[in-house]
């Protein structure tokens, strides 16, 4: 798919399910900054798929990747203004959920977002998948209000029957790699991990974002990030 541009779409623009070897280039999507639940690009039950040259401003995430996704790369991607940045999840609300593997994300820039790359499951849920293998590389962050986020206490509306059961998805092997810029929140990194659970081989290198010209914080709870190079230190 390529050179197309979708506009003011109701609810999700491009929703791709049960998809196999495709390829967006050169789209264009638009809305409201304010108009919920209208992502950009979701990917769902699906692999192999690129998406190149892209510009996406929506009131929701710019790309969201649900169960069963495999092998996505992402590159040269304008995200913004306005709506979630790029999004893993949510997962685990419901049974049966299939594994997430495989996210390549780089050369991206994100501007006045409210999240920028993002990874979220439910507590209190029956799904037990794995989240692994994703990259994060080479991203510029524009006012971005949480540019690095792992949340596994994601609850909407307040949805969760007990939010005190922790999440039973596994995520490992994640890095974010030469991410800059500007973070609208002093904690520019927040790694919010399951405590049954922890992230496993969450890799920082290279994360320089300021935060009213000083250096922003980072949050890691039940997590062990393996930091390399220039990168933010973790506190409890």
């Amino acid at each position: 798919m390529r050179g197309i541009t979708s506009k003011d779409s109701k609810i999700f623009h491009v929703n791709l399910l049960g998809c196999n070897n495709f390829t967006f280039d050169g789209i264009n999507i638009k809305a409201p900054r304010n108009s919920l639940n209208t992502e950009g690009i979701h990917i769902e039950k699906s692999t192999n798929i690129k998406i190149l040259d892209t510009k996406i401003g929506t009131g929701d995430d710019c790309i969201s990747l649900g169960d069963g996704t495999k092998n996505v790369t992402v590159e040269s991607l304008y995200c913004g203004p306005g709506g979630h940045g790029i999004s893993v999840g949510s997962l685990g609300k419901f049974p049966n959920e299939e594994p997430v593997e495989g996210l390549f994300v780089k050369s991206c820039t994100l501007t006045n977002t409210d999240f920028g790359l993002r990874i979220k499951t439910w507590p209190d849920t029956p799904s037990t998948i794995t989240v692994t293998d994703l990259h994060f590389q080479d991203i510029l962050m524009i006012n971005v209000k949480n540019p690095a986020f792992i949340d596994q206490e994601y609850c909407p509306w307040n949805q969760c029957t007990n939010k005190q059961n922790p999440s039973k998805i596994k995520i490992s092997k994640v890095t974010f790699k030469n991410i800059r810029g500007t973070s609208a929140t002093q904690e520019g990194v927040v790694l919010n991990c399951s405590s049954v659970v922890p992230c496993e081989g969450v890799e920082l290198t290279d994360v320089s974002l300021k935060f009213n010209g000083a250096a922003a914080m980072a949050k890691c709870v039940n997590v062990k990030p393996l930091l390399r190079g220039k990168a933010p230190i973790c506190t409890p």
